[in-house]
């Protein structure tokens, strides 16, 4: 199946993004949303930059990725966030029922 597209951003704190994650399943935007610590390394306004950060990968049908991408930016802190996407090529049959049915809005 095809139609699955997985939202990655970055957050400062893991409240932030436990709450980002929150918003994106109870509107059903999103079926899973992973969260993992990581070290980043970046340029900001000419700065070199060194962070703890949390990122997050937010599985949902690519047909309410934008839906999806809008609640990141309006719940996000950042000046500039991380909002990319990723369209997932092949996504197992039971996996992809499950994704969508968890997103279901009727």
């Amino acid at each position: 199946m095809s139609g699955v597209s997985i939202l990655v951003t970055t957050i400062d704190r893991e409240d932030k993004a436990r709450a980002l994650a929150r918003a994106a399943l109870a509107e059903r935007l999103a079926a899973c949303v992973q969260i993992f610590p990581i070290a980043s390394h970046y340029a900001w306004k000419g700065e070199y930059c060194e962070e703890t950060e949390f990122r997050l990968e937010m599985k949902c049908r690519a047909e309410d990725y934008a839906a999806l991408a809008d609640l990141t930016r309006r719940l996000h802190s950042y000046e500039t966030p991380e909002i990319l996407r990723i369209d997932v090529a092949e996504t197992d049959a039971p996996y992809a029922a499950w994704l969508r049915d968890a997103t279901r809005r009727d």
